[in-house]
């Protein structure tokens, strides 16, 4: 392989590299947004970060057609599929010092989308509980029933019997 080959094939790779490394940390960012909003129990900024994150995910899968093309024309010379072409297969078709600098980058990307995935994990969670709290309190306020757990009415006693009489809301139910 000529060295011109090499050198079109890192500056490639590497370019499209910085450019996975760029998108990540924008993903992170907007996620890292996301979480403080969540916590503020803010819903604008939610909604803000949710448009951002869905925006770079759009970016980010074009980058993935990129990337597509770019193990197709890596597996084309190496002679391999391009599903089994691997960043030490491209890193044949590049200069020492190009394929040196793609795996650290490489190392870097997988760093970010390791923490982009563990904070996108924590948001998810977070609103999850949110919405937990908040359709218990809609429940609360309308009176309506848990949909949880509840034990079986006294033998005996009909649908009214199971009515509270006063308030849906007792803390105490004593007679004297």
């Amino acid at each position: 392989m000529s060295p011109a080959a090499t050198t079109a094939m890192g500056a490639e790779v590497l370019d499209h590299l910085q450019a996975q490394i760029v998108s990540a940390r924008r993903l992170l960012e907007c996620i890292l947004r996301q979480g403080a909003a969540v916590r503020a129990r803010e819903v604008d900024g939610v909604l803000a970060a949710m448009t951002e994150i869905q925006a770079e995910m759009g970016a980010r899968s074009r980058m993935e057609h990129e990337r597509a093309a770019l193990l197709h024309r890596a597996g084309a010379a190496l002679g391999l599929n391009p599903a089994g072409v691997t960043l030490e297969a491209i890193t044949q078709l590049m200069a020492p010092a190009e394929a040196e600098l793609a795996r650290a980058r490489s190392a870097e990307l997988r760093g970010l989308l390791a923490e982009i995935a563990r904070e996108h994990g924590v948001n998810r969670a977070l609103m999850r509980q949110e919405l937990a709290f908040l359709d218990h309190l809609t429940r609360l306020i309308g009176a309506e029933p848990q949909t949880g757990y509840r034990p079986p009415a006294p033998a005996g006693s009909g649908p009214a019997a199971a009515r509270p009489s006063s308030s849906p809301h007792r803390v105490l139910n004593v007679q004297a």
